[in-house]
């Protein structure tokens, strides 16, 4: 199967999807290689944070190589394991160059081992060429683990004959040093080593090296002879399905009560943790400071710090650990304190939260939730104030929901943690403290589509998070000239929904989309081409967009507020689509 996989065939070990550098085994617990270097290093925390939380006694072992000593994942997740003494046994292949530079390039301490060590992760140095010595030095390495000392680190000094991979004409070394290694051959020391202690005969090693070469012979005949997947099957395993029918929430409220949306996405939370023993919450200053806008205040003493967890500031790692969790059978609840953060963690979404399911060929769905602030208007400057939920729902893989309303606060949350697919909820900075009434829903809200909160019959207002409010404050200024603006909240903006966005345009004839995203590639933009795709001669009109100024956001209130869009802009927009003269 494995050579069926390196053919990119249909009987792989993962469909064909993952090829070489992906192949995963589920029946076997091997969660698959990495190819983004030092990729893998959180899943491994993930998983063994996983075990330490469900009392499995279990030990995790993650490969790395000394290329991935230099990437910031090596620090942030070997200080994850070692911060909370997690049974991980890293194991760092230094084959002296990480791609085709050298590692004294590299690297200004060159002893991997030690950077572990300064970490707090014990380790120890091996010799990578001998199989004696490495299986000795991993049997003593998971005796301290399973003995409850936390990590460890081994560095394996060893070597690798051949080129990095088919296309590396191998420039940067010289052919008398790839010999000089190889009279450290770990097979040949390996078999003098059995010839010498009396394990193996001569003959029984040519049996053996016959019946290898037999087995290798007979996996290219398999390989070769599978079939192709066929190209109907091209959308499979990029998403699970959700359940059907969906749980309902557990702890609904039935009356209806006035709530800020801070409080209704704080019940939200409360109720997975009562509820589900697999979910716990994880990030930035989430539990003794009780969340950077006091989402998740007292939660600590409520919960305690295994289901609420102060993390360090490592956004790659922990959102990496949340994978790996999810992966081991938990249901995290990531909290990256800001959208301009998230950048830091974008390599774990992108690259292995959205494209495990598919690269495994169906084997590992994700069931995490990240939760994050986004947008502008609290003057916090351009490093804390952006919208980049476009950019997520570019990607395949996500589910990306951005909640405006008390009732969607409340109870996406629990609807996005029985999703089996990686599921990012974009919380608005500037809806935090707004009041609102929180209807019953003990059926839950949909996380599937979109909803309209005002009808109207002229024009189409389509906008999700903190402009709904601002799109219904337009409607109704608009209203008062003869104008029945109708404001559609997308609320889920990957996958959206174009059944409702195709049905309410092609009904009123005119749209305007509110997007505070930048115009340049906005999402805005996509709901355009959608909507000129499908519904184009149903306009009565060209279709509009607001959006923000192409500027980083200012600090100064009133060059913020310019930046933004506001109800004077949309309204402006609407006219001019209804036939106003400028």
């Amino acid at each position: 199967r494995v050579m069926a996989e390196m053919y990119g065939k249909r009987d792989g070990c993962s469909l064909g999807r993952g090829g070489s550098m992906h192949l995963f085994d589920a029946d076997a617990r091997f969660y698959g290689g990495n190819a983004i270097v030092a990729g893998g290093l959180p899943l491994a925390v993930g998983l063994a944070l996983a075990d330490r939380l469900q009392g499995i006694d279990r030990a995790t072992v993650c490969f790395l190589g000394d290329g991935a000593a230099a990437e910031g994942a090596f620090y942030e997740s070997l200080n994850l394991a070692a911060l909370w003494k997690l049974p991980v046994l890293f194991v760092c292949e230094n084959n002296q160059y990480a791609m085709g530079t050298p590692i004294a390039v590299a690297h200004a301490e060159t002893a991997i081992h030690r950077k572990a060590e300064a970490i707090g992760v014990p380790a120890q140095l091996v010799d990578g060429m001998s199989v004696i010595r490495v299986e000795a030095a991993a049997r003593c390495a998971l005796d301290s683990i399973r003995n409850g000392e936390g990590p460890q680190f081994l560095e394996c000094d060893t070597y690798r004959f051949r080129a990095h991979s088919m296309f590396d004409p191998q420039l940067y070394r010289h052919q008398s040093e790839v010999e000089e290694w190889k009279k450290r051959d770990p097979i040949d020391r390996l078999g003098k080593w059995m010839s010498e202690a009396g394990l193996l005969s001569p003959d029984q090693r040519q049996d053996l090296e016959a019946d290898i070469a037999q087995e290798v012979e007979d996996a290219v005949n398999f390989a070769e002879a599978a079939e192709w997947e066929p190209e109907s099957d091209l959308l499979e395993h990029v998403s699970a399905p959700l359940p059907d029918p969906m749980p309902p929430p557990p702890g609904a409220e039935t009356e209806a009560q006035d709530v800020t949306l801070r409080e209704a996405f704080r019940r939200g939370i409360e109720e997975a943790l009562e509820h589900d023993p697999r979910v716990f919450i994880m990030g930035e200053d989430i539990g003794h400071y009780g969340g950077c806008y006091a989402v998740t205040r007292d939660m600590l003493e409520q919960f305690g710090p295994d289901r609420v967890r102060d993390t360090p500031l490592s956004e790659n790692a922990f959102t990496g650990a949340g994978i790996g969790a999810a992966l081991g059978g938990m249901r995290p609840i990531v909290e990256i304190m800001t959208v301009n953060f998230s950048l830091l963690a974008m390599d774990q979404i992108v690259n292995t939260a959205a494209a495990l399911l598919h690269m495994s060929g169906g084997q590992f769905p994700v069931p995490l939730v990240i939760r994050m602030a986004t947008g502008a208007g609290r003057q916090v400057a351009a490093q804390h104030s952006h919208s980049f939920e476009n950019w997520f729902a570019h990607v395949p893989g996500l589910r990306v929901l951005a909640p405006a309303t008390p009732e969607d606060a409340r109870y996406m949350l629990w609807a996005a943690l029985q999703d089996p697919n990686p599921v990012l909820i974009f919380e608005h900075v500037m809806l935090y403290n707004r009041q609102g009434s929180l209807a019953p829903h003990p059926e839950g809200v949909d996380i599937q589509r979109a909803a309209i909160r005002r009808p109207g019959q002229h024009v189409s207002l389509i906008t999700y998070g903190g402009c709904l409010y601002k799109c219904l404050e337009a409607a109704d200024v608009l209203a008062k000239e003869g104008i029945e603006a109708e404001v559609i909240d997308l609320r889920v903006l990957r996958p959206l929904d174009t059944d409702t966005l195709q049905a309410c345009v092609g009904r009123t004839g005119r749209a305007v989309i509110v997007d505070e995203g930048w115009q340049t590639g906005s999402l805005a933009g996509e709901i355009m081409a959608t909507l000129t795709e499908t519904v184009f001669w149903s306009l009565d009109a060209p279709l509009a967009r607001v959006c923000s100024q192409e500027v980083p956001i200012p600090y100064a209130r009133h060059l913020e507020e310019a930046a933004l869009p506001q109800v004077e802009d949309i309204v402006r927009s609407t006219r001019a689509i209804m036939g106003e003269k400028p």
